[in-house]
């Protein structure tokens, strides 16, 4: 977006406002424009204008002549604004209360300039503060998140050529709908929103009591709160809850059902963990959902039609094209204490039958104390010690007593290619400061697990040569059998895609699908809770990079 240009700032200040009636919608517009260019600061109405840039050189365009000369057109807009908790957002961060009895006295008194021009000025406001919003999300990531590195640009787009466009629509709510694309996830978590909410309005779920396992077969006073529990949220048959005390197969069905849902182990019985999640308040899923759609208008903006997409608290992993997924697989990401962070970057290259370097902080924590007590630990990892001009050192030939965390041995940890390998037998690189990339593993028995933090920060993929085949493209060159005979030589090779693919590392807690509905997941790394502060904070306005 433009910045407001140095002609507007001297056409507005140079010019009196007595040019214009000091009762008129013009005086008055433009006596705000310039309060805002001085930064001086006003409001209307206890609204603080935000919309800094936006207001002096749309009205200064206009000869600050009001934009909003259809009526239909505002009640469009309001009521849109009105309906913002459709979108997770707050109407009162867009003055609808104050627009809404602006409006009312302003057409009781249809003659009143000063009424006139404050309502004009801040529809304009409430629209710019809307679309903002709509575009880059209430929430700025980076202030939550350092390695946070998605663009927040509308590029060379004017926003004041696009507020006045909105304005002049045939109708403004078509037009924010045609220009702001969200796709098919954003409408799906909206509807999900809309679904939860009204579970809310019937009164939600009851809660049910704490106590010992509840099991296939057993008879309890808990388990009539149970069905009613599940029936509410559809994960058991409306006429399965009949108020029986018998833990039946139909009952075991609908459990599982819910722990498929929530990531829960599929056993079928209430354990402390299934327990927790069925109390979890309707407010508390409304508020995951709302976080996951503010999560959304984050990303939206910058999708691409292929790449590569982990969801960090979903545990999987994602390959899309031409915006619909062709693969997908389980995921293991970072520990609590390794966190995998969230950012983007290219893949570039993959490289098979990979050695693996063992990286600075992980030599420091993993490594080395296990070196230090057993240097034959080297030979049992098939490692190789490698100093700065390649060659191999022997581990026992090294005072390893001298090193420790605040002093690192002047060599590399080279562990060499085969099944063993850390980073098993393919990894896919995408060159970034967090040494993170997605790749194999010989940990393969950790995939059936439902919580899957096993790495220290990098993705590891299951089934990772079915994604190498779809990645490179390439059915001749890049098969089964290729593949296969490449990995028995045990020899390293890269191989560069044509083009760098993007990949996204993300964390959604919450998760839709037209088959079962909405999914939730654990929030494994406790990153909700900043984003829904942020979410219900009062109204901040963040300009994007360039404005």
């Amino acid at each position: 977006m433009r910045g407001i240009h140095k002609l507007t700032i001297a056409m507005i200040l140079l010019i009196p406002v007595s040019l214009y009636a000091q009762d008129s919608s013009e005086g008055r517009i433009q006596f705000l424009s310039e309060q805002l260019l001085l930064g001086t600061g006003t409001d209307i109405r206890g609204v603080t204008l935000a919309s800094v840039h936006i207001i002096p050189e749309l009205y200064s365009r206009r000869e600050f002549i009001p934009a909003w000369t259809n009526d239909d057109q505002v009640d469009a807009f309001v009521d849109l604004v009105g309906r913002a908790g459709d979108e997770g957002l707050s109407s009162g961060d867009y003055a609808y209360a104050e627009l809404v009895a602006l409006i009312s006295e302003y057409r009781s008194d249809p003659d009143n300039a000063a009424l006139r021009a404050d309502l004009d000025v801040l529809l304009t406001e409430s629209l710019s503060r809307y679309g903002y919003h709509l575009i880059f999300g209430k929430v700025d990531p980076s202030t939550l998140d350092g390695n946070w590195n998605w663009n927040r640009s509308l590029g060379d787009r004017d926003v004041v050529t696009i507020v006045q466009q909105a304005v002049e629509s045939e109708s403004i709510v078509a037009f924010i709908n045609t220009f702001i694309q969200r796709g098919d996830l954003y409408r799906r978590m909206k509807k999900a929103l809309t679904e939860y909410r009204a579970l809310k309005k019937q009164g939600g779920w009851p809660e049910t009591v704490e106590g010992a396992t509840l099991k296939p077969g057993m008879s309890d006073d808990r388990i009539p709160s149970v069905r009613k529990r599940l029936a509410v949220s559809g994960d058991l048959a409306k006429q399965a809850d009949n108020g029986s005390r018998l833990f039946d197969a139909v009952l075991e069905d609908g459990v599982k059902h819910f722990q498929d849902r929530h990531n829960l182990d599929q056993d079928g019985a209430i354990g402390p963990r299934t327990l927790a999640a069925m109390n979890t308040s309707v407010d508390e899923r409304i508020d995951q959902i709302r976080v996951t759609l503010e999560r959304i208008r984050w990303v939206t903006r910058d999708i691409e039609d292929e790449f590569v997409i982990t969801n960090i608290a979903s545990f999987k992993t994602f390959l899309v094209r031409d915006r619909k997924v062709v693969w997908s697989g389980r995921s293991q990401v970072g520990r609590d204490y390794r966190q995998t962070p969230v950012f983007r970057g290219k893949i570039k290259y993959l490289q098979f039958n990979p050695t693996w370097t063992v990286p600075p902080g992980i030599l420091s924590k993993d490594i080395l104390p296990r070196v230090k007590q057993d240097p034959g630990y080297l030979v049992t990892k098939e490692m190789d010690l490698v100093d700065r001009e390649g060659k191999k050192v022997d581990p026992e030939g090294v005072d390893w007593s001298q090193y420790g965390a605040g002093r690192l041995p002047p060599y590399q940890f080279v562990q060499r290619p085969g099944p063993t390998n850390a980073l098993g037998r393919v990894k896919f690189i995408f060159p970034n400061e967090h040494f993170v990339f997605l790749h194999d593993t010989p940990s393969k028995a950790l995939f059936s697990r439902t919580e899957r933090t096993f790495s220290s920060g990098c993705i590891r993929v299951e089934n990772p040569f079915e994604l190498a085949e779809i990645m490179l493209n390439d059915a001749d060159k890049w098969n089964p059998t290729t593949i296969q005979a490449l990995l028995d030589s045990e020899v390293p090779k890269t191989v560069f895609l044509d083009e760098p693919m993007t990949v996204m590392l993300m964390y959604s807690t919450v998760g839709v699908a037209d088959y079962d509905g909405v999914r939730f997941y654990n929030d494994i790394y406790q990153r909700d809770p900043r984003v829904l502060e942020s979410l219900n904070a009062d109204f901040e306005y963040r300009l994007p990079e360039r404005i």
